[in-house]
This record gives structure tokens, sequence and C-alpha cells, in this order.
């Protein structure tokens, strides 16, 4: 039977983190086939998986930095220091491949390579049953593409390495390497199914435009030909000079844009990241002419009780008993949600009630939705499942 163990550690020598939080995880878990660690951009990293090596000899170990902190059932894991917290998954009839790769060429080449490795280090053929992922925020498209080139479509679940201000200090690791731009990989072989469950829990609003004119593949230029950030002001009564720079960003944590998928099952959320002198808005993920883009809404309350519903809404998709839960939540929600941050962790508490679980917060998401392709987006929740 599957099972899962967590542990954590804020202690300000990174190497000390690493003993502590593994140490945590070992006593409750033997036979651990996988560690997801997530950690603080403020850490050696090297010098925390060198830690969390001593404890958890041989077992892959692969994750990312995250924006502010984790939660686990300790609660919200957060230092000046730093901060650390692990995931471990043991037990059960399953084998998982670890790969990391720097990146190459370029981003779809690289996810190629790191799909193959990932297989190699299995030691199993073909394609996993589902699969975990992280890069940085830029081109997660495109190292996704990679691995589809040689698994097909395969469900997947991951997020986006972050760090605490969008200064490009984030960094993947797996194994005992650390890089800030590439792709980490965990291929599972199981006959236990997962479940992913991946949403902006946002509401639509009648606003809506077509994309005419997009610069490269994330900045939205034009909707209904005009100005994206005049158009934007417009649908909210606001004035387009007050959304230049990071404004946009903060004043469209409630308010998105989102993109609905073909057979209108999924909506996409799209985080409109800066505000561009042209009134033009960087965007977190990638866009395409002739499509429709929606204004989203939630409020701050709103964000702070989807943390749990969306949980519990998990619970009831899988239909079994769940092992542990990994829980990938936007750092932008979590910047929202601000000071208020233990009312989301009480509320996953209640909901996970004795099962395992770790909340990482990062600068992108990745889910899937039925038998649609997997996605990407921002503002969004993928929470997954491992059955038992």
């Amino acid at each position: 039977m599957l099972k899962g163990s967590t542990g954590s550690s804020i202690a300000a020598d990174a190497n000390a983190a690493g003993k502590e939080a593994a140490g945590k995880v070992k006593k409750e878990l033997a036979d651990i086939k996988l560690a997801f660690a997530y950690a603080s951009v403020a850490y050696d990293l090297e010098r925390m998986l060198e830690g969390i090596g001593e404890e958890l000899p041989g077992v892959p170990v692969l994750g990312n930095t995250s924006f502010t902190g984790v939660i686990t059932p300790e609660g919200f894991i957060s230092g000046e220091k730093g901060f650390v917290g692990i995931l471990a998954l043991g037990g059960g009839d399953i084998t998982v491949g670890v790969a990391g790769k720097p990146k190459g060429a370029d981003a779809r080449s690289t996810g190629k390579a790191a799909a193959e490795e990932a297989i190699k280090n299995a030691g199993k053929g073909g394609a996993p049953a589902y699969f975990y992922m992280a890069a940085p925020p830029g081109e997660e498209e495109l190292y996704l593409k990679g691995v589809s080139d040689v698994i097909g479509r395969v469900p997947y679940f991951g997020g986006s390495a972050a760090d605490n201000s969008i200064a490009g200090e984030w960094k993947l690791f797996a194994g005992k390497q650390v890089f800030a731009d590439g792709i980490t990989l965990a291929f599972f072989y199981a006959d236990k199914p997962v479940t992913n469950l991946f949403t902006g829990a946002y509401r639509e609003t009648g606003d809506v435009g077509i994309i005419t004119k997009v610069a490269g593949k994330r900045t939205l230029v034009e909707i209904d030909g005009e100005p994206a950030v005049k158009k934007y002001a417009a649908w909210r009564g606001l004035d387009p000079d007050s959304l230049k720079g990071g404004n946009l960003l903060v004043a469209t944590i409630t308010s998105p844009l989102g993109v609905k998928d073909r057979l209108g099952e999924l909506t996409a959320i799209r985080h409109p990241m800066n505000g561009n002198d042209d009134y033009s808005m960087a965007v977190g993920a990638n866009l395409a002419e002739k499509t429709a883009v929606i204004r989203m809404e939630a409020t701050v309350d709103e964000l702070i009780q989807s943390a749990s519903k969306t949980l519990e809404e998990l619970k009831a998709k899988m239909g079994a008993a769940p092992a542990a839960f990994h829980l990938v939540h936007c750092g932008g929600r979590r910047a929202g949600i601000g000071d208020r941050i233990e009312e989301v962790v009480q509320g996953i508490k209640k909901a996970a009630g004795d099962v395992p679980f770790i909340v990482e917060f990062t600068f992108g998401e990745y889910g899937y939705e039925d038998d649609d392709r997997n996605s990407t987006g921002g503002l969004m929740l993928s929470y997954t499942g491992f059955a038992q």
C-alpha cells in the first residue's frame, strides 16, 4: 500500500535543515521511493540536498524553491533564514524514475532528453502512467512539448519554481544538481491511479474579448483591436496609467484573464504580470491570436476558501482512499491572501484529515482535465491525490 510522510525545518543552516526535515520523514515511512522537497531561495541548496541525502541515502529527491514558504501538517513553514518541506512516498507497487536537466540548446530538446533519462532511471520501457514536472517560469509549454515527444499524451502535474520577489532567483533541483533553468521530472509507473484537479476557482464575468495581437508568445498587445491594458482598464473602470509596471500584477490577482480549452471544460488562468508603456501587457503563460480572453473574478475570501474547497473536491473526484496529497498553489494567490495565510492552513488541514500533504507556492501551475491536453496556467491550483 502506498504511503506518504512529511517533514519540515526552518533551521538557519541549510544542511541541518535538510537533515531535520528528512529525519522526520524517515521516522514515519520505510521503503521511500521518492522525496519531493520545496525550499527557500535563501538556502545553500547544495548543502541542503547533502543533508537530505545523509538521512535518505539512495532516495531520489527533486523539487524547487517556493514563494515565501510551504504548508505541511505542521503548519505554514517559513523562516527568516530559510525553510524546507518534504513529502515522501513509499511502499506500494510503484516505480519512479527521476531526472533533472539544465537547459541545453533549447527547452524542447532539453525536455526530450530529460524524459529519456527518466525512463532509463526507472528501469522501465515506455511511457509512465503519469508524471510530475517542474521548470522555471517562461518556457514551460516548450519543456512539456519535449517530454510529450518521447512519451505522448500522459497526464501530468507540477508547477514552476518561484522566489520571493519575482527577481529570477528561483532554482530547481534533482539529486545533487541545482540549476536556474531546465527541467525536473518524475515518471510514475504504478497500477494505482493518480487524480489531478486543475482549477482557477474564479468566476467568469461578461467581459470577453478576442486577442487580436500578440508579440512573441506572452505579450498581449491588443484585445478587440485596442491596447490590451486600456481594454482591461475599461472593463474594470480603472485608469490605464494606474496599471503600468507591476501594478498590473497586483490589480489582477482578484481579476485575471481566462482562456477556455476547446471543449470548454477547463478555463486556464492567464495572469497579467506587467503593464508596458505602450499599454500592452506581459502575461505569465502563452497566448494565441484569434482566441478569446475572459475577465475572471474572485474575492480574497474566495481565494482563501478555494484552497480547502478544491481539496474536498479532489477527494470526491478520487473515489479511492488517498495516501498523500501534493498541492500546487499559485504564489500570486498566496500574495493576495497575505497575512491571512493561517486561514488557508487551517482549511487545508481540516480537509486533508490525517492524510499527509505538502503545499508549494509556484509561479506557474500544471495539470490536466479528463482526456484533454495537459495545460499550464497562472493563479491556479493543481491538486493531486495519490491512491493508497
